[in-house]
């Protein structure tokens, strides 16, 4: 008898823990509930130092870092647990776009957090006002973007739970954009996550996710992720306050569209420009301030760009208020770009960030917002622009752009020969 329980007992253990690291669908497994695999050390460190050593040196670091990592963390009743010290629990596989699903139970005065793609943190910490933080924001509660300066750091409820109880994070990562889940509250909505390692820059584009340890005893379980694909992250980016913009293109026809239209086509619903063929569409409606969101598809090598209040006619790039660039400058044609030549940039007035373009013949989400002088461009969830154009005395470019001191003028598309295509063409007027 004392067998056959010590079997049941035994049983239901296994399956508690088959439970626990069972992923949704969709889902993968970070952890497989028994040891470290798929995981390395790795300290707060900005990504940039790392890959700027050698091969040999990153191995050496490595080896430190995975030593300490085995001295403090470990595997219990599949669970990852941290004594409060050493190097951040680091996935061995780098991340784009992701939605990433955990549990975690932590103790009095401890502080910890998840970095997503290297970058601090999604914050976890005790919240009481015994643990010492409250001047500090921990009174706000766990799940906010702790270290942001700009946008919102503090999470939109308190909805930590007791000690000894498990906490569940859902985080979901588009581009920069970041939505937190906390035990089923909705707690951080499509906040931007800053840079931490460079203000200027938006978080890299791909990188790794760690388990912070800062000064109390954590424990994860029930660590999962799926990543975003591009349709799905469009979708996405696209449901942010929907309801305040109004198409201007309908997918059929070009009504509401002048300049010459017969070098595009209507193809599935985007408009696409002809192979050889160019000039500048442009709405018929004007606009002073305003947001416009679209979708764009880029061939190999693909040129085209966005006519901001374009008078009508000329060379937006000069008469208009600005060009923004449309442009695969991955492409070997364009090794020699100036800085201000590259996608999302003010053609010959502002360079844009480099490295947050989808891969060729991947729709791209790209959202521009035009506010008196000034212009900002967010590239897929990624803001890679930002600039006022009333404090630019001489273009770098050595070129007058005339234009850039406009205060209205067309929306439009800027063609140069080759298929670009847009598409979900959308403004909201400010």
């Amino acid at each position: 008898m004392k067998m056959t329980r010590s079997l049941i007992a035994l049983l239901l253990a296994v399956g508690t823990l088959v439970a626990q690291n069972a992923p949704p669908e969709g889902f993968t497994p970070l952890f497989n509930g028994r040891n470290l695999d798929g995981w390395r050390g790795r300290p707060h460190l900005d990504p940039r130092k790392e890959a700027a050593v050698s091969a040999e040196q990153r191995a050496a670091l490595q080896a430190n870092w995975d030593q300490d990592m085995r001295k403090h963390w470990r595997v219990e009743n599949a669970q990852l647990v941290n004594n409060g010290k050493g190097v951040f629990l680091t996935t061995a596989r780098e991340y784009g776009d992701f939605e990433l699903r955990l549990d975690y139970k932590t103790v009095a005065k401890a502080d910890s957090g998840i970095y997503l793609r290297y970058c601090p943190q999604v914050q976890i910490w005790d919240t009481t006002k015994a643990g010492g933080k409250w001047n500090r924001g921990a009174d706000k509660g766990s799940g906010g973007l702790w270290n942001n300066q700009k946008h919102p750091r503090f999470p939109l409820h308190v909805a930590d739970r007791p000690f000894g109880k498990w906490n569940h994070l859902r985080i979901r990562m588009i581009g920069s954009r970041v939505s937190v889940w906390m035990n089923d509250l909705f707690i951080v909505d499509d906040a931007i996550m800053e840079n931490y390692f460079d203000r200027k820059a938006p978080v890299s584009a791909r990188g790794a996710i760690q388990l912070q340890t800062h000064g109390g005893e954590i424990r994860f379980r029930n660590l999962f992720l799926r990543t975003i694909e591009a349709e799905e992250a469009n979708r996405t980016l696209a449901q942010r306050d929907a309801k305040k913009f109004r198409s201007v293109f309908n997918g059929r026809s070009f009504d509401g569209w002048a300049g010459p239209l017969d070098n595009y086509v209507i193809v599935d619903g985007a408009m696409k420009c002809k192979p050889g063929k160019g000039g500048t569409i442009y709405t018929k409606a004007e606009y002073e301030d305003f947001v416009a969101r679209i979708e764009f598809k880029l061939p190999p090598g693909g040129n085209n760009g966005l006519a901001i209040r374009y008078p009508g006619k000329g060379d937006t790039a000069y008469v208009g208020m600005c060009e923004l660039q449309v442009l695969d400058n991955t492409d070997k044609k364009f090794a020699r770009l100036k800085e201000w030549q590259y996608h999302g940039s003010v053609y010959g007035m502002v360079p844009a960030h480099r490295g947050f373009l989808r891969p060729v013949g991947t729709w791209n989400f790209q959202e521009v917002t035009i506010r008196g002088s000034t212009i900002r461009v967010e590239l897929n969830g990624n803001i890679i622009l930002d600039a006022d154009l009333g404090k630019i005395d001489k273009p770098i470019s050595g070129h007058g752009h005339q234009g850039r001191t406009r205060t209205r003028g067309h929306f439009g598309f800027a063609g140069h020969n080759d298929p670009v295509m847009y598409r979900n063409v959308k403004i909201r007027k400010l």
